[in-house]
């Protein structure tokens, strides 16, 4: 347990992750390289599992102790502030979108939107809201505003709905996009954008995705995971394992790839995304970079483009969350490989952009943040590559959202615990 010639297994830092199903699961298959090998050939699953109560217990401090947030935080250019702005009444924070510099609202996986003001949560929910079918990983997911929303105040957000009893979590479900306004605290006005017919809902699903964006062209791509059905992804005439493109009003754009066919969903962008968690536009560019959930192993970051296959399950850094083989193949002809991947799986999710004057020294770098490893790494990019990465923050909870305020700040919702921090420079080093 003291380490040796290998690392220690009493300690308060776990890179690979320190709650016990990560330590299960990296005893079991191993951690894709690095010198771990993979102990499941060996030890039975209950061996494994002893061994992983027994790295628990013997911690001082719990791996599943909440870490208290530090007040600075220190990075290569900058020594960051950190500010608390909300640790309690919230109920795992999804997405967040600012209205104005004193507002944002922001999502609540449970099915609920709040108004964050002037840092403070508003203790008055909003009423009128659709039912969400919260199971595994569903519930209300992103929100977005409209491109004209100080005209029309348009609010968009993608949820997991099911027809049936939502207490049932084999009923079939499948994530919508519904739109509407926010007046006196009630949901009104409405409008669904997207939704599959009943025939194509899947009974006990996970991975419902989704993350929400509007282009420079003003239409809104919206992503809906692989709901543990990897080989849909390929089907342009099932919703899983893509990303979607509609019109504001959501009206398919002429010019979408699968437009016209008979055969196929016509708001499809792209297809073989098996959980695009993350999507942001680069700022100068105006491209749509997205990060994308592996199986074990082969997370992805990916430039999305109209039409393309990104070859969830045909190709693939990872193998399956039972050790087995998804696919011996990593590139094939036809499908766009991505910019970068993480091995061992990182759980990454949001992605952000840095923009606006507060950090000068990370304008346009890519920030992006992780489940698993509980990490916002910071990501220069240069000619579509990566050529530098800094993890600035890990290990004080799961990093579900980012966003960068009005004032050029840092917003990031935390789950486990659930939290909003705001992050700007207190200094450069």
């Amino acid at each position: 347990m003291q380490g040796g010639t290998a690392s220690k297994l009493i300690k308060t830092d776990w890179k690979y992750g320190r709650a016990k199903g990560a330590i299960y699961r990296n005893i079991k298959f191993g951690i894709q390289g690095t010198e771990m090998i993979a102990w499941g050939t060996v030890l039975k699953n209950e061996d494994i599992n002893a061994v992983a109560d027994f790295i628990v217990k013997s911690q001082e401090v719990p791996p599943t102790a909440l870490r208290p947030i530090p007040e600075t935080l220190t990075t290569k250019h900058y020594t960051l502030k950190v500010e608390k702005l909300v640790s309690n009444g919230i109920h795992v924070p999804w997405g967040i979108e600012f209205v104005d510099k004193e507002k944002a609202l922001i999502t609540e996986r449970k099915g609920s939107i709040r108004w964050l003001i002037n840092g403070k949560l508003d203790s008055e929910p909003i009423t009128g809201l659709p039912t969400a079918f919260v199971h595994n990983t569903g519930g209300y997911m992103d929100i977005a505003l409209d491109p004209s929303y100080p005209k029309n105040g348009w609010i968009y957000f993608a949820y997991s709905h099911t027809k049936g009893d939502t207490a049932d979590e084999k009923v079939a479900g499948m994530t919508k996009v519904m739109r509407g306004k926010i007046k006196d605290h009630q949901w009104t006005e409405e409008q669904t954008l997207f939704e599959v017919p009943d025939s194509l809902k899947i009974p006990g699903g996970n991975r419902w995705g989704s993350r929400l964006l509007f282009d420079r062209d003003g239409t809104l791509l919206f992503s809906i995971g692989d709901m543990a059905r990897g080989n849909d992804s390929q089907n342009p005439g099932k919703p899983t394992g893509k990303v979607f493109r509609i019109n504001a009003d959501g009206s398919i754009p002429k010019d979408n790839p699968y437009a016209g066919r008979k055969d196929a969903l016509q708001a499809i962008f792209s297809i073989g995304n098996r959980n695009v968690q993350g999507i942001t536009l680069h700022p100068v560019t105006g491209e749509i970079w997205a990060t994308e959930h592996g199986p074990m192993g082969g997370d992805e970051l990916n430039i999305l483009k109209k039409g393309a296959n990104y070859g969830w399950p045909l190709v693939t850094y990872g193998v399956d969350y039972d050790g087995s083989i998804v696919s011996t193949e990593k590139i094939r002809e036809g499908m766009d490989p991505p910019v970068t991947q993480w091995t061992p799986s990182i759980g990454v999710c949001p992605a952000e952009f840095v923009t606006g004057n507060l950090f000068q020294s990370w304008k346009n770098n890519l920030l992006v943040g992780s489940l698993a490893f509980e990490e916002i790494r910071r990501l220069v990019i240069s000619n579509n590559k990566v050529v530098e990465e800094e993890i600035v923050m890990k290990g004080f909870g799961r990093v579900r959202d980012l966003k960068i305020g009005p004032e050029g700040a840092i917003y990031v919702l935390l789950n486990t615990p659930d939290m909003i921090l705001r992050i700007t420079p207190a200094k450069k080093p």
